[in-house]
């Protein structure tokens, strides 16, 4: 189970900082219970995002029954995809 809170924590430190692996690499050892994806938004399907910030948006993964997908339900999410916007 993933919190809004910790979701919200989460937002909050990306916007502190240029996204880059590096971030993504810190929060993995700051949440070790959660497992985080960094990807681009446009490789994420139609789902909506659970947080949009300015340049990424938050989505929260399901990974229960051994097949990972998106969920908005955070008592069953797993992990969260961070997925960066870049502007045309």
């Amino acid at each position: 189970m993933i919190s809004s809170e910790q979701v919200q924590r989460i937002a909050s430190a990306i916007r502190t900082q240029a996204l880059s692996e590096t971030v993504v690499s810190a929060l993995r050892s700051e949440y070790p219970g959660i497992h985080f994806t960094y990807c681009m938004e446009d490789d994420i399907p139609t789902q909506a995002p659970v947080l949009e910030g300015e340049g990424f948006n938050l989505y929260l993964v399901d990974g229960r029954d051994h097949c990972l997908c998106l969920t908005n339900n955070y008592e069953h999410a797993t992990g969260i995809v961070i997925a960066e916007i870049i502007e045309d």
